[in-house]
């Protein structure tokens, strides 16, 4: 893989349009063929499907709206690479996309190819102030879809039982974790969500005033030493720590220890990463941990998941060293140097699980059309997780930023931090 660089402040966008678009297929380069198409569960997608995916997304919501004259790529492309958008039309079904020996891999970089071309001339014409939020709103997915190509790759791998490296990341000093100090804010009203401005997701806002309790906040996220010791006093065996459906799902699919973790012979423990299988690092963010564990785990310690409004207010008013990002080119969470005074790795790193379900603010209006669907429809049986992680661009990621999955996930770069309530 090309080592992936930060933005230049700079970037008009049409090179902003560019830099992304490469980035995707610069993460690709390391891969074969066969690497692209395999699907190794329901949930994820082949790398070839994403590649198509994010240029359908601008075939279909710029091209064919804004393009004089436009014809398809492809005419079946319409249906086998449409996710689920209802409003455009049918769609392959997702269990499937690995079975999609055709398109070829270089017919849909072609067709990238076909459409960048197509989207390069519309951003040169008198159209581009027309197509400017479209194509923003696409960037956007494109960055969303280069943390999706390395999460479902990294358990597409982990399934081999060959360890593949896909990535040999450059040096990186680790850092003994910082004793965990609590922050406190005090009780009032607060904002909440994007002011507007700038771009952002729908579901980020509107703006709206939400009442606080006097709470506390773990200056960093929980590190994968204090999840050992959970393991180690019989977290996974204690169902007063669980939820019922927490439960339920640890004994279906036997749980214990994080996703990508095992335990050796000696009984050490290691962890699959996309650099290859290696011993566990204490003082790094635990990762890839179900709500449901993330939630046990937080009972067994007195403690409990911040609400997404109190994540948003420690992440805003108190802000600290930033985490790792898709720039950093580790691909992994890192343990950090901080030192306490302001909450660390609030971004990058890992995603925080936050106690908040995912469903709409006060006065929220979907956009209209097809493209309404992007996050509206999701707005039951999520929970909201913020922050970012080690394969988000860092371009892409801000305080108001609303990412969901359910309760189960454990695929995606998932950790936690932990609150209190102090009245």
């Amino acid at each position: 893989m090309t080592s992936i660089k930060d933005a230049p402040a700079t970037d008009s966008l049409a090179d902003r349009y560019r830099r992304i678009r490469q980035t995707t297929e610069a993460l690709c380069a390391p891969l074969s063929p066969e690497d692209c198409l395999a699907q190794s569960m329901t949930e994820a997608s082949p790398v070839k499907w994403h590649l198509a995916h994010t240029t359908w997304f601008f075939e279909t919501f710029v091209l064919e709206a804004h393009q004089e004259g436009f014809r398809p790529f492809g005419e079946q492309y319409r249906v086998l690479f449409n996710s689920y958008y209802n409003g455009i039309g049918e769609q392959h079904p997702r269990p499937q996309r690995g079975l999609l020996t055709r398109p070829a891999l270089e017919e849909v970089y072609a067709y990238r190819a076909h459409v960048d071309a197509a989207i390069g001339a519309l951003l040169d014409s008198p159209k581009r102030e027309a197509i400017a939020w479209l194509v923003e709103l696409g960037l956007n997915h494109e960055q969303q879809h280069q943390e999706l190509i390395l999460m479902d790759l990294k358990h597409l791998f982990s399934c081999n039982p060959m360890n593949p490296v896909y990535w040999n990341p450059p040096s990186h000093a680790g850092h003994e974790a910082p004793a965990i100090t609590w922050h406190h804010f005090d009780e009032g009203i607060r904002q909440l969500g994007h002011p507007g401005g700038s771009f952002h997701y729908d579901n980020e806002g509107p703006q709206h005033r939400v009442f606080l309790e006097p709470f506390r906040i773990a200056s960093r996220p929980v590190t994968c030493g204090e999840f050992l010791d959970f393991i180690a006093d019989g977290g996974y065996r204690r169902p007063e720590l669980w939820l019922e459906a927490g439960w339920a799902r640890l004994r279906q699919e036997g749980w214990e220890a994080p996703q990508y973790w095992r335990r050796d012979g000696d009984g050490s423990w290691t962890v699959f990463t996309l650099d290859g299988r290696r011993p566990v690092d204490p003082n790094e963010p635990v990762c890839h941990v179900s709500y449901f564990e993330a939630d046990a785990f937080a009972r067994w310690a007195g403690a409990r998941l911040p609400t997404e409004a109190e994540w948003e207010v420690a992440a805003r008013e108190r802000p600290g060293p930033a985490g790792t990002f898709l720039e950093d080119n580790l691909l992994h969470p890192a343990s950090s140097p901080g030192e306490g005074r302001a909450p660390v790795q609030m971004l990058g790193d890992v995603w925080e699980w936050t106690g908040s379900a995912y469903l709409p603010y006060p006065g929220y209006r979907p956009p209209e059309g097809a493209v309404g669907e992007y996050n509206g429809k999701f707005m039951v049986d999520q929970m909201v997780l913020r922050g970012g992680c080690c394969a988000t661009p860092r371009s892409h990621i801000r305080e108001t930023y609303r990412n969901f999955f359910p309760t189960d996930a454990r695929w995606p770069f998932t950790g936690f931090r932990l609150a209190r309530s102090t009245s």
